[in-house]
């Protein structure tokens, strides 16, 4: 059965350098679109659902090529705005290799999502049908108004019985505007189902600090009751080409564990956090929580191999590996 799934968050350009170049090197890059929740809408879109981004654009061909990228990938953007004040966020990516990590430099400040306004939208008319909508920790960090934008687009779905999840994804250098994560996150996470959040998640953004994962979920389920389900994958990185993922789901008391998978030959880790996102939203609501993480992770681990910021895969795709199927044979 489809449903209908909101995203709220900024897109951007990110430049990368070819052939794992250093930024000191590069003479060209190559050009991706994304952003941590369009990510997920377009991951969900290729699931075979309904998605629909809210966004903003410069109003000039940078932002009608993000357009047109969202809508190529089946993304309803109907209720993405085309600024004239504000920019395109952009970010350069060094891809490192073997032993050498790899280097993001960010250049997003005064985008045109930025200036978005809450009053901008006709939040009915959004969440029509809509069954869930998703956010991330990234909004609230961009600017007073992205906080106010996000902070109405969840008391809206609460309103309406919609089920809301986030990715805390606390980014400390974004936090510019005379905010704090703990002035503004609380009162956030507390209207959310689902939540992704790491230790560090956890301890700047609710102020909870805790030596394992499940005594911060304890102590998390305690403070805000309303939160239903809270996830978090677990990366080694053995080099900057080969990890090993695996990922954890707290329900309300149980702990669930995922199986681990050893990823070598990695071709672009950007998404991997957003297409578990995806897989999980996809995931809880057709599948029982153990089928939904694992569903979740497999998810994540075939976005290692695309390049590009979204996960273009299928379900039919992820149920197989999963399954242990068809992994890397050539199908005709």
């Amino acid at each position: 059965m489809k449903k209908r799934i909101i995203t709220i968050g900024e897109v951007m350009m990110r430049l990368v350098t070819n052939d794992h170049q250093r930024f000191l090197q590069a003479n060209h890059y190559n050009v991706y679109f994304g952003g941590a929740e369009a990510n997920v809408a377009i991951s969900l879109s290729h699931f075979g659902q309904e998605t629909v981004h809210i966004t903003a654009y410069p109003d000039n061909d940078l932002g009608r090529a993000a357009y047109n990228y969202l809508k190529k990938n089946g993304v309803d953007t109907s209720y993405i705005s085309f600024l004239e004040k504000g920019r395109m966020g952009v970010y350069f990516h060094e891809k490192g290799s073997m032993q050498r990590s790899s280097r993001i430099i960010y250049d997003r400040f005064g985008s045109s999502f930025s200036l978005l306004k809450d009053s901008d939208f006709d939040w009915d008319a959004i969440f029509e049908d809509a069954s869930w909508l998703h956010w991330t920790g990234i909004t609230p960090a961009i600017s007073e108004s992205a906080s106010s934008l996000c902070k109405t687009a969840i008391q809206k779905a609460r309103e309406k019985g919609i089920t809301v999840s986030g990715d805390i994804n606390y980014r400390r250098n974004l936090w510019q505007y005379g905010k704090r994560p703990l002035d503004i996150m609380p009162e956030l996470i507390a209207n959310t189902d689902v939540i992704i959040a790491g230790l560090s998640d956890f301890e700047n953004c609710i102020g909870i600090k805790k030596d394992s994962f499940e005594e911060a979920c304890n102590e998390t389920h305690k403070r805000f009751p309303e939160i239903k389900t809270i996830a978090v994958t677990r990366r080694i990185s053995i080099s900057a080409s080969e990890n090993k993922l695996s990922a954890l789901l707290y329900d309300k008391g149980q702990l669930y564990i995922s199986k681990e998978y050893e990823m070598s030959n990695m071709v672009d880790r950007i998404g991997g956090g957003d297409a578990f996102m995806a897989g999980l939203i996809y995931g809880l609501l057709f599948k029982n929580k153990q089928e939904a993480l694992e569903f979740a992770l497999a998810a994540s681990v075939l976005k290692h191999s695309i390049p590009g910021d979204a996960n273009l895969v299928t379900v039919d795709e992820v149920n197989q590996l999963v399954k242990e199927e068809n992994l890397g044979r050539l199908l005709r």
